[in-house]
């Protein structure tokens, strides 16, 4: 990142220039002489030189000391002017080191100008520095020095176009694995956004770039539905374009869509991506520096990748949909035979889920025991009617029946190889042993009860209590309070009856969006 050099900038306010949206960015260049006419010389032979289109900014220093605070802090300096004999004979033969070898800087031109050629001849110079030229101050005339700085610029900005392909294709390396790991949509796009954002701020240390707003949408019903944003646009997620935005960006959206490409313009880039099934996404990227030609290529490749993980995402993401479905489809075909709700199954899911994060599960996991505890009693489709909805109290023997519907759970999930369903069969076989290791089906107690079923015996018997059943009427939060204290120890881990206890608005919210009609 840039810093400001003090003194030694030829400009006394360039913090003022850096707040000010430039169309070109100057090429600067770095005097190092002790001679403060070669300054003023260079400086008037140089007025109102330009190389494509962009002016010379000028850095003056009056030996290797001060230009190393120079160098030290700016590193687009795109060619030093370097005087040999300074404050020792060989001070421009050491700072030219100091430039290659000390700050590792091979992008930089170097040119010697001496006056005493003599004390440095060129061929050992060249063959031993790594130098670009070699100059004596007295063949140098203005015509040469202009024609001199038309080959460097050239040559600097030729490597610096090199570099900047080859980080930005580092970049685009990484950011295309970050963003296939993604796991559901919405981070995904989020994922995308950043890595975009990062890939555009390759040249970020220059003096003239200014915050980058963006967002990615999905298009829904001719309007786009905010999946991810950042910046200025950051309060918008879950929101619509047309409600959200001003017209004139919802038009470009349209315009990239209508046109099904990517728009790139002077303070906003738009990428456009379509799957094979028809989605469409847009990214919106809001930045105030030109869009050179390197930039375009590199981003249209990493938006080419971008594409595919989008239509790998949405298949990974339907796939799943159409999993939790056929789950929650199984889950409410237990609970009709029951004459329960199916919506029973989606509450214990969802506060399954919020307990699960609440105690400090990764996102992954907490998903997966949301996607699998309405499993948790698919072992009772071999319970009898007759048992399974007996209006009163169970007889010994039909008890000792229905205990059996976990072990016959686990063993119908067991075989499976999918990790949702290894999450399910955990949960039918534990949810029902208890902390102080009276439960079934095989008397476990305290940790060698499974997390996972921990999590749902809780949710299950909360929600049961708060429902009304074929057997009860729904009890009322502070009966349902004292109950999970009573059982606090007993029944359930005392850690999860405390994250109940401590985030029950929210859990007995969950309940109320998910209320039987």
């Amino acid at each position: 990142m840039q810093k400001s050099a003090g003194i030694f900038a030829d400009s006394s306010d360039r913090k003022n220039e850096e707040s000010t949206v430039a169309p070109y960015r100057p090429w600067n260049i770095l005097i190092v002489d002790d001679e403060e006419q070669v300054h003023a010389v260079t400086k008037l032979v140089l007025t109102g030189y330009k190389f494509e289109g962009r002016p010379l900014h000028f850095f003056h220093a009056y030996s290797a000391k001060d230009a190393k605070k120079i160098l030290d802090n700016w590193n687009d300096i795109a060619l030093v002017l370097l005087d040999v004999v300074m404050e020792s004979d060989q001070a421009g033969l050491k700072l030219a080191k100091y430039i290659r070898q000390d700050l590792n800087n091979k992008l930089t031109r170097i040119v010697l100008r001496t006056g005493q050629p003599g004390q440095a001849p060129e061929e050992s110079v060249i063959a031993e520095y790594d130098i670009n030229d070699y100059k004596d101050k007295t063949e140098l005339t203005a015509t040469k020095l202009r024609t001199l700085l038309y080959s460097v610029l050239r040559s600097y900005r030729d490597i610096v176009a090199l570099d900047e392909n080859r980080k930005g294709l580092e970049l685009i390396i990484d950011s295309s694995a970050k963003i296939y790991e993604i796991q559901s949509l919405q981070k995904f796009t989020s994922a995308v956004l950043i890595q975009l954002i990062a890939l555009i701020g390759l040249n970020e240390d220059s003096a003239y770039m200014q915050p980058i707003s963006g967002f990615a949408t999905e298009n829904e019903n001719n309007d786009y539905r905010i999946l991810s944003a950042t910046g200025k646009y950051s309060t918008f997620i879950d929101d619509t374009a047309r409600k959200k935005l001003p017209q004139e960006v919802c038009d470009k959206l349209d315009e990239a869509r209508t046109q099904k490409k990517n728009i790139f313009c002077s303070e906003y880039y738009i990428f456009y991506f379509m799957t094979a099934h028809g989605k469409e996404n847009l990214l919106y990227v809001s930045h105030y520096r030109v869009v050179e030609e390197v930039d375009q290529c590199l981003l249209e490749i990493f938006s080419s990748n971008a594409g595919i993980a989008f239509e790998n995402a949405y298949f990974k993401q339907e796939r799943e949909e159409t999993q939790q479905e056929i789950v929650y489809l199984l889950g409410e075909a237990v609970e009709t035979r029951s004459e329960e709700t199916g919506n029973h199954v989606k509450r214990v899911a969802k506060i399954s889920e919020y307990l699960a994060l609440k105690l400090g599960l990764t996102e992954e996991r907490a998903a997966r025991v949301k996607a699998a505890s309405p499993l948790h009693d698919l072992g009772k489709i071999a319970i009898p009617d007759s048992i399974l909805n007996k209006n009163g109290k169970l007889l010994p023997d039909e008890w000792e029946v229905m205990k059996t519907h976990a072990a016959v759970g686990y063993n119908m999930l067991k075989k499976s190889k999918h990790l949702t369903l290894e999450y399910a069969a955990i949960i039918a076989h534990e949810h029902h042993e208890r902390w102080d290791g009276s439960g079934y089906p095989r008397g476990l107690s305290g940790d060698d009860i499974h997390i996972y079923g921990r999590i749902t015996a809780v949710a299950d018997v909360f929600d049961a209590l708060n429902s009304i059943r074929c057997y009860k009427p729904a009890w009322p939060i502070d009966k349902i309070e004292q109950y999970f204290s009573d059982e606090r120890g007993k029944h359930f881990d005392p850690k999860i009856v405390d994250v109940l206890f401590e985030f029950l608005p929210e859990i007995i919210g969950i309940c109320n969006q998910l209320r039987d009609s």
